[in-house]
């Protein structure tokens, strides 16, 4: 098992890499730390600092959960009102960016669950609503005709792998594949052990590898 997980994680990266997904990592500063303080103590200005730092990642990471441009807007002010709110609970005890990811998290995922709930009862549910906004998050980089064709297939194919997941285990998925953030730190945001985020990966990665096996097997 462990030698399936380590060689379909590599495949996986490499066609994330192709069709360019960027990795995010994020380390507390000591302006960021100075920031937090500030903002903890009601300087306004400082958490507006605080949130364009972050304002892109989030934005980013939250499109890659909710699949849509409007619902992306709604999470992300979402997100901030939280942040803002709980702020002066924040004790340093972590990195500020685990901490606002846990919100991410949650956030998104309780919001995939109840569109979800929502679309039983709707017949426009189909992976094809948002292709567009989807699709605007792949970089073209200049490639040719049949690249950009290729690139297009493929983002199709990674929509419907993303659908086929469950809201946990397309979060363990996202963060791990297009932010680069390790099982650790992934077990951290998501309040669990890493055990079940490993799980929960391995489970993901074999209903993506499905809805790639034609680009995995062309590359092997």
């Amino acid at each position: 098992m462990q030698d399936f997980y380590d060689f379909e994680q590599l495949k996986l990266q490499t066609i994330f890499a192709y069709i360019g997904l960027t990795y995010w990592i994020w380390n507390m500063t000591t302006e960021e730390k100075a920031n937090i303080e500030a903002a903890q103590r009601g300087n306004f200005a400082a958490f507006e600092a605080l949130v364009r730092k972050y304002d892109k990642q989030v934005m980013q990471l939250t499109f890659s959960m909710v699949r849509n441009t409007e619902d992306t807007e709604d999470v992300y002010q979402e997100v901030f009102l939280r942040v803002y709110k709980s702020l002066g609970r924040f004790r340093f005890q972590s990195e500020f960016s685990t901490w606002l990811y846990r919100i991410v998290v949650n956030s998104c995922i309780n919001f995939v669950k109840k569109k979800k709930r929502a679309q039983l009862f709707s017949l426009d549910n189909g992976p094809e609503a948002d292709s567009e906004n989807w699709r605007f998050t792949f970089a073209d980089k200049g490639k040719s005709p049949e690249e950009w064709l290729l690139n297009q297939e493929l983002s199709q194919e990674i929509e419907y792998g993303l659908e086929a997941m469950s809201p946990k285990q397309k979060m363990v998925f996202v963060l791990r594949h297009y932010y680069g953030k390790k099982l650790k730190e992934i077990a951290a945001m998501m309040d669990c052990s890493e055990g079940t985020i490993k799980n929960s990966l391995f489970r993901a990665t074999q209903k993506m590898q499905h809805h790639l096996r034609d680009y995995v097997r062309a590359g092997a």
